[in-house]
């Protein structure tokens, strides 16, 4: 019987604290909402420290190929110049919106894409 009384005396409390929880929960929603802004400019944080990675990489990658590759048995090199002037162009496009200096114009300018090089001396000889 004791127990019962506890479990009841108990219940009117839980009761009357029920709209602070969800008066509480309720606004912690707004701050949630707002803050998708702020996630969005994590995320391209985020994005343009991998972009960075990659143009390490890039430039890991093409000294590797100066340095070992012989261009007369490769038809086809990869352009690894392009890709990084691409990805510099990509990062500087990021971190304007990030940090911007005033209103974002647009680049009309459209990347490469093509990062396939054709040896030229290999099509030129029969």
């Amino acid at each position: 019987m004791e127990q019962t009384r506890r479990r009841i005396g108990t219940w009117p409390r839980a009761t009357a604290a029920l709209p602070l929880v969800l008066a509480f929960s309720v606004s912690a929603v707004r701050p949630a909402m707002a803050s998708d802004g702020a996630l969005e400019r994590e995320q391209l944080a985020a994005f343009a420290r991998q972009i960075e990675l990659a143009d390490r990489l890039a430039n890991h990658l093409a000294d590797q190929a100066a340095s070992t590759a012989s261009p007369e048995h490769a038809r086809y090199h990869f352009d690894y110049a392009r890709l990084r002037a691409d990805l510099k162009r990509i990062r500087a496009g990021v971190q304007d919106y990030l940090v911007p200096q005033r209103a974002q114009p647009r680049d009309p300018v459209p990347l490469t894409g093509d990062y396939v090089r054709r040896d030229e001396r290999q099509e030129q000889s029969p």
